[in-house]
């Protein structure tokens, strides 16, 4: 495969799990809750919660040649790609055979191990190559039965000069849950790093300024994470509380 400039690029020259899907859990109902106070009407709904599945080559498209570039880079900065790479997921609603092209809908995502975020980024950003020099932010993500790997976050790049998307996704434990600033390598991702800490408490490490951005700065707890309770949370204009849910309007 032939890069930029006559750059030669060989892939398959790394190790990456075999494509199979990982269960998570079983969700019933909506909204987190499992007692009468689910009024939604949902309350026999049954959800299984899967991490998708590593992708097989080919890839499509693009997509295998930003990988082994990707690869090669991260490799002359002596970081081994499957180090880096916990795994390249392909998600192709359209794609129906085996052997048929990625559809104009494709998305590649790489889950990224959290202490090589930054180089991954700055690889992602400066190879002429790759070029992915816009991040069009950073949003959260909480499955609280993954274990050790409660919290996402999941980044956004654009390619201008090439015209491409691509989606990185890096996870901690609740029990740890930092994760590396990339405002240095996208000044951007700033408030949407606040953000993200806000509703989900990831914090990023190196953020010149992490604090609240939507709630005021002394609310307790995250409010986006699937923990977090649907009710009986004081509000503070006019004294007004929210009422917990088993305590709502019941409908038959």
């Amino acid at each position: 495969m032939t890069g930029g400039e006559g750059r030669e690029v060989v892939g398959g020259g790394y190790d990456l799990p075999e494509p199979t899907a990982e269960h998570v859990a079983e969700r019933t109902g909506m909204f987190g809750a499992h007692d009468t106070g689910d009024t939604s009407g949902y309350g026999g709904l049954v959800r299984t919660v899967t991490m998708p599945p590593a992708a097989t080559r080919p890839y499509g498209g693009w997509f295998d040649e930003a990988v082994d570039v990707l690869a090669e880079v991260l490799d002359e900065q002596g970081v081994a790609f499957g180090d880096a790479v916990e795994r390249v997921v392909v998600f192709d609603p359209r794609r129906r055979t085996a052997d048929a092209g990625p559809s104009a809908d494709a998305e590649l995502t790489l889950y990224v191990a959290r202490q090589h975020l930054v180089a991954v980024c700055q690889a992602l950003r400066d190879d002429q190559d790759l070029r992915f020099e816009l991040s069009l932010g950073v949003s959260g993500v909480h499955f609280p039965e993954d274990a050790g790997r409660e919290l996402h976050a999941v980044y956004h790049l654009t390619s201008v000069t090439h015209a491409r998307r691509l989606r990185l996704e890096v996870t901690c434990p609740d029990s740890d849950p930092h994760v590396p600033t990339t405002t240095g390598v996208y000044p951007t991702n700033d408030w949407h790093e606040r953000e993200t800490w806000d509703f989900f408490g990831i914090v990023f490490d190196g953020h010149p300024g992490l604090a609240r951005i939507e709630m005021p700065d002394d609310w307790p707890g995250h409010p986006q994470r699937k923990d977090y309770p649907l009710g009986g949370i004081p509000v503070e204009y006019k004294g007004a509380t929210i009422p917990p849910p088993d305590t709502r309007r019941q409908y038959s």
